[in-house]
């Protein structure tokens, strides 16, 4: 049984992500606990100081927030009569962060799958920021899926890395248990940069031959500048229905959080991303 935990504020994309994995697990036996984590400050308004001296403003918002994911779990089991799902709500009223580490915890979800949102214009970005927080501060792998995205069978799923640490199966158990699901070929795209370590590369090289020997590789040797535009671009040119990375330090993930929002306006992409942590990452 695959445990997930879906959180959600409520919108449009929040509300597609949980849609998306219901359908991407429709064939696995799951628990999926539906979160919405409440933050006083942000919703004292007018409308709140009408409510009367009787009713809390706290069990005002807990109790709004409960019927909304009711609403939510009825409507999926309406349309998707599926026996092998359970759904749970949690409501919290906390940090968003430590909420979802300390459900993580509780009860030992195998995967965060959640929505993102991009602005438009020169405000676009790649993720929203609670899912860049969730994938930074969070142990579980995360599957961001962008706004308006519709489960279809991913028919390719690329893995880009810069072997910066040795992997291991354990790290990659999530993506190679969504490979099977979906009966999905492997693009394993090798990024070469002044990070670049040619011996952990034919060491890692051993390690996909073993556990992904129907994989292909790509190569490429980019410039640090070009990097986003380069992956972004294969994912374009390949027809690459997923990406997924291990968030290691001076990686591809890390420097895309560590560097100034300007340089990365102009790079977003359309398909799921699958983040999991290198074990090696706080050694």
């Amino acid at each position: 049984m695959k445990t997930i935990l879906l959180p959600t504020d409520f919108s449009k994309n929040s509300i597609n992500a949980i849609k998306y994995a219901t359908k991407l697990l429709k064939n696995e036996v799951c628990d999926f606990y539906i979160l919405n984590v409440q933050k006083a400050s942000s919703f004292i308004s007018d409308d709140m100081m009408s409510v009367s001296s009787s009713t809390t403003i706290y069990s005002t918002l807990i109790d709004a927030a409960k019927k909304s994911i009711t609403n939510i779990i009825s409507g999926l089991k309406l349309k998707q009569h599926n026996d092998k799902h359970q759904f749970h709500s949690i409501v919290d009223y906390d940090n968003f962060i430590d909420s979802i580490n300390q459900i993580s915890d509780k009860h030992q979800v195998d995967l965060i799958i959640m929505g993102t949102k991009g602005a438009s214009g020169l405000q676009r970005v790649l993720f929203g920021s609670n899912t860049a927080r969730v994938m930074q501060r969070c142990h579980v792998p995360v599957l961001a899926v962008p706004d308006g995205c519709r489960y279809t069978t991913l028919k390719k799923i690329a893995f880009t890395t810069n072997h910066i640490n040795l992997f291991s199966i354990e790290e990659l158990q999530t993506l190679k248990d969504i490979l099977a699901l979906n009966n999905s070929k492997l693009y394993i795209l090798h990024v070469a940069d002044e990070h670049h370590l040619a011996q952990k590369q034919l060491q890692n090289m051993d390690f996909f031959n073993t556990y992904f020997p129907e994989a292909t590789h790509d190569f490429i040797d980019v410039n640090k500048k070009d990097m986003f535009e380069t992956v972004h671009q294969y994912i374009i040119d390949n027809d690459i229905d997923m990406l997924s990375m291990i968030s290691e330090k001076h990686s591809f993930l890390d420097r895309l959080f560590t560097r100034h929002a300007l340089e990365t306006f102009a790079f977003s992409i359309d398909v799921p991303f699958l983040v999991v942590e290198s074990s090696t990452i706080n050694t």
